[in-house]
């Protein structure tokens, strides 16, 4: 694996490899001394275009947790705020020899356009609508942590499908490792042409959130990503939590072992209510310890070598 651009680039096998790895990331968390010599003298560079907390931030911890040299890079700071092409930037870069790159890039496709372009391994941490593979992963290994494999299981994604990178990734995940998926949206947010791709990718979808929910095995709920949107996708915030959101009288409906997830940053209020953001059965805190194993373990797997 050279590099971790989509879902598609890992068989079901990578996938739980990588799972095994994270699970073994996981118990370095745990200790008190948490390093290990892996990617020693390897340098990693996190580019980050949009802004982020628990992506950019687990992606520095998992390199320094592994003994790499990280910089972080922000649009903002670099000489793209200047007009620099994002060829001329991630070219400069790779120039100072650098081993790894982490990319996050508001246009769909960066993270395929940038692995072209030089000869380090490229990590998409999320490009536009497109793909963000690693939160695919991690909500993965955290539900099959939960709920054991997850062949069979019935996984709910409600919300902003339309702008979800998130969403797009997860459907290909899930169903690789065997999930039934139901993707739940109101029809301004549900994405043109999914009929023909959810056919066959082997995913379902609906319109009806009540419908769905008591037959859950686990459920995502998905940010409305208000940045993204131009124009009108539902007359008001309180008609779409009624219509869509994770209610304190939907959280009773759901199967009390259920999972609930959230790739965060949560609209409390919104597509969440804090009743199911903070029950027993949320795992939002718990993926966001799964992304810090899983990115160590990704890292690992693309850098370390045969030696290691």
């Amino acid at each position: 694996m050279k590099h971790l651009l989509s879902i598609n680039d890992l068989s079901s096998d990578q996938v739980q490899e990588i799972f095994e790895t994270a699970a073994d990331m996981h118990d370095v968390q745990r200790r008190e001394v948490k390093k290990l010599p892996a990617l020693r003298g390897r340098t990693v560079i996190n580019m980050f275009f949009e802004d982020s907390t628990r992506t950019r931030s687990s992606f520095e911890i998992a390199g320094k947790w592994l003994s790499a040299d990280v910089i972080n890079i922000s649009a903002k700071g670099s000489s793209a705020s200047k007009g620099e092409s994002l060829r001329d930037t991630v070219l400069t870069v790779c120039a100072m020899g650098v081993d790894g790159l982490v990319i996050r890039h508001p246009a769909s496709g960066a993270a395929h356009q940038v692995a072209q372009w030089v000869d380090a391994a490229v990590i998409n941490a999320g490009d536009g609508m497109h793909e963000h593979p690693t939160q695919a992963l991690l909500d993965a290994y955290t539900l099959q942590h939960r709920l054991g494999s997850l062949d069979g299981k019935h996984v709910a994604i409600i919300g902003d499908l339309t702008h979800s990178r998130v969403f797009r990734s997860n459907v290909l995940c899930l169903t690789k490792l065997g999930a039934r998926v139901t993707v739940v949206a109101p029809p301004t947010l549900m994405p043109s042409g999914i009929g023909p791709w959810s056919k066959e990718a082997g995913f379902a979808t609906s319109y009806d959130i009540d419908e769905v929910l008591p037959d859950a095995d686990a459920v995502m709920m998905l940010r409305v990503q208000r940045e993204r949107m131009s124009g009108g996708y539902f007359p008001s915030a309180r008609e779409y939590t009624v219509g869509y959101g994770l209610t304190r009288d939907r959280l009773a409906r759901l199967r009390p072992d259920a999972p609930i997830c959230h790739p965060g940053p949560m609209n409390r209020g919104l597509e969440i209510a804090a009743d199911a953001a903070d029950a027993a059965q949320s795992v939002v805190l718990e993926q966001v310890s799964s992304g810090l194993a899983v990115r160590m373990a990704v890292l690992y797997h693309l850098l370390a070598g045969e030696e290691s």
